[in-house]
Formats: C-alpha cells, structure tokens, sequence
C-alpha cells in the first residue's frame, strides 16, 4: 500500500507543476514603455524565428518595434515638414524683397525720367510725396526760363523798340539818313 500513497504523491506533483501557468505575455505597451524589455525579447524571438512566430510575447514585441518606427516616422516626417515650410518662408521673402526692390527701382528711374523732362522747361523736381521743396540731385540740370518782364528787347540803334508781347528773332529795319534824300522822287517833301 505504500506504493499507492506515493505514486499518488508523485501524480500529485506532476499535475502541480503542470498546472503552475506561464506568466500572462507583456502587451504591447509594456514593451513601447521599456526598450530593454523590448530588446530582450526581440532577441529571445531572433533566435528561433519558426517557434516564436506564433508566441504571444514576440508577436507584442514586434507590434511594439512597429510602433515605435511609425512615432519616429512621424517625428521624423514633422520635422521635414517645418524644415520645409521655413525654407519656404525664407524663399517667400526673398521674392517679396526682390520685387519691393523692383517695384523702388522703377519708381525712381520714373522720377528721374520725370525730372529730367520737368527740368527742359525749368520746373524744380519735386520730392516725389506731393511736396514742393525742391530735392538736390546733384548733377540734374536746370534750365532757366526767361521771366515775362525779360521779353522786352532793348531799342535798337536808330529803330523802335518791339512791343513788350511780341518777342521775335527778326532784324529791325533802321532808317539811315542819305544825302540823296532830296533827290529821291518818292519824298514827298
């Protein structure tokens, strides 16, 4: 009779340590939060890749490594992202600032144009905003006008004086006394 007491002690631990479960697998989570435990398992899995295929611990640990890569995708893909929306912002103002410049070197090539033709006829050039106080630009010529009062020509020798209106490049006829003059048969004196 002892060898049945004792075979039944024997079965009853056989089936104790048979029945003792595995701890539950780690999630998926577990391994996202601690990398060494990810690491380890991944390297338990690699060694035997046909028997840990359908294990539950590295099936989470390789959905963890995917997560992970796709959190450092997107980190990754973010920071491209605002790279290249400063460079395009930088590339943005650099238009902007060559077309400001465009736009003031055409303004002043036109005020200068228009200064130059405003100064054939002895107007000062103006400032550009509307003011009246003349800009010195160093070598603008300026032309001088004649005033009203300067129209008037001075009496020539022995003729009449033009009008103050009538300013005209003609010679004046002087009358210049002959000794013939009273031979000549159209003096009706």
């Amino acid at each position: 009779m002892t060898t049945r007491p004792t075979t039944l002690l024997i079965a009853s631990l056989v089936l104790v340590a048979c029945a003792q479960e595995e701890p539950p697998p780690r999630s998926v989570s577990e391994f996202v939060d601690n990398p060494l435990l990810l690491e380890a398992a991944m390297v338990r899995c690699s060694r035997d890749r046909t028997e840990s295929r359908y294990d539950p611990t590295c099936i989470n640990a390789r959905e963890a490594v995917r997560r992970i890569q796709a959190q450092e995708e997107e980190v990754r893909r973010s920071e491209l992202e605002a790279r290249s929306e400063a460079k395009r912002r930088a590339l943005r103002r650099t238009l902007e600032a060559q077309a400001e410049a465009r736009r003031r070197a055409e303004a002043e090539l036109a005020r200068r144009k228009e200064a130059e033709y405003l100064a054939q006829f002895g107007v000062a050039p103006t400032d550009g905003a509307g003011n009246d106080e003349e800009v010195s630009q160093g070598n603008v010529p300026l032309a001088v006008v004649p005033r009203a009062e300067d129209d008037a020509l001075p009496p020539a020798s022995g003729g009449e004086a033009l009008p103050a209106g009538t300013a005209s490049n003609a010679p004046v006829a002087e009358q210049v006394p002959t000794a013939d003059a009273e031979d000549d048969p159209h003096n009706g004196s």
